[in-house]
């Protein structure tokens, strides 16, 4: 069928400029837009510049991961508050404005750090390819996402997957698999998202320094109601019955349900000495509750800056003892030593002295926070399935 060509019809033309113009004339600032600004702003000296356009705020500061209290910051003619930090360490780091008392993500930066209760912008301070969170040019591992029902929590939930370079689900190589535990407040992406697991990996294995593995990070919460919003920050989780319930369900999610599928679904060596469990936080009591209470399923455990247990060691482990010895390849017990949570880490690490039970301490600089949980995976990583009997 012919269509008849468009002609050029300046009267349209002329209509549609003015009735742009009528418009601009009714909207306030339509027909001059505030200029973009750039924020957050990464200097060669790793200095970094945020700004903020709230030309109606009365105070403004920008609040940054282990840097303690918010930075002030100064407001010009234009209504655009800024600020400039002292050189930064090369790493990722979180941030947030706090406007008048209310925390905001920033608007110019598209980078964030997903998070269920409190999420905030991100911004990388590059450093040398020599960390082991830096994207080089090696080759790199695929991240999987997978959906199930849990019949046993009752949801709709996910986990991921990471795959090492050259994997090939139809040959005949099978893997050893590292269950990777996130903390509370987080979702399942945040190992990927924040950590950087696949790019650390990535890194490692080209190196040598990590033996090629699978990476599983399921979603960490047997009671999905421990993370919902109240009007205090993790009051939920300070429920001893509710973190029970957590930590009970999880574990039956995690051996009953996670690792069937995964060991079903990829090439996973599915022998005990070949399965490892390790997390941060929540997810570092997790890996300490559900690893050295089945040690018939995992022979590597590691916890990093474990929160959420309490100091009845027995209780929560009756059955440990220094015949876990011959079963555990590793027990990697790691905390920053700014972090709250050092000292119920330390009573843990005397109870399990008391009980002969061998361990790996680690206490490094820093805080509770994603700067020391990146370094302690890749410290952590190397040190898996070197033992592990095929």
């Amino acid at each position: 069928m012919h269509h008849p060509s468009k002609r050029f019809d300046p009267r349209k033309v002329a209509g549609r400029r003015l009735l742009f113009l009528l418009i601009a004339a009714a909207v306030p600032g339509l027909a001059q837009q505030a200029p973009m600004i750039v924020s957050p702003e990464v200097h060669s000296d790793h200095r970094v510049t945020f700004r903020f356009r709230d030309p109606n705020a009365k105070e403004v500061s920008v609040a940054i991961d282990s840097m303690g209290k918010p930075l002030p910051m100064q407001k010009d003619d234009q209504g655009v508050w800024s600020v400039t930090t002292e050189p930064l360490e090369p790493d990722y780091y979180g941030y947030s404005f706090v406007a008048d008392g209310v925390s905001l993500i920033d608007p110019s930066n598209s980078l964030m750090k997903p998070n269920l209760l409190n999420a905030q912008s991100m911004v990388q301070v590059s450093g040398p390819a020599s960390l082991p969170w830096e994207i080089n040019d090696v080759p790199h591992g695929v991240i999987h996402h997978h959906f199930y029902k849990s019949r046993l929590v009752g949801d709709q939930r996910d986990y991921y997957v990471y795959t090492p370079p050259g994997y090939d689900p139809s040959g005949k190589e099978r893997y050893p698999v590292l269950y990777l535990l996130h903390g509370y407040s987080d979702d399942a992406s945040a190992w990927t998202a924040v950590g950087r697991a696949n790019v650390i990996l990535d890194n490692l294995i080209a190196q040598g320094k990590v033996k090629p593995l699978l990476v599983v990070m399921p979603l960490g919460y047997g009671a999905p109601e421990i993370v919902q919003r109240t009007p205090e920050f993790a009051a939920t989780f300070r429920d001893a019955s509710l973190r029970q319930r957590n930590w009970d369900r999880f574990r039956a999610s995690l051996l009953d349900e996670v690792i069937p599928a995964v060991e079903s679904t990829y090439a996973a060596l599915k022998n005990r000495e070949s399965r490892a469990i390790a997390g941060l936080s929540m997810g570092g009591a997790e890996s300490l509750l559900v690893g050295l209470n089945a040690l018939d399923h995992f022979a590597w455990v590691g916890a990093f800056s474990s929160g959420g247990l309490n100091d009845d060691f027995d209780k929560a482990f009756p059955k440990l003892d220094a015949k876990a010895n011959s079963q555990l390849r590793l027990l990697w017990i790691a905390c920053g030593t700014d972090d709250h949570l050092l000292d119920i880490n330390r009573k843990f690490r005397d109870w399990l002295s008391a009980k002969g039970i061998q361990k790996t301490d680690v206490e490094t600089p820093g805080a509770h926070s994603w700067q020391v949980w990146r370094r302690n995976l890749a410290t952590f990583a190397p040190l898996l399935f070197q033992k592990a009997a095929q």
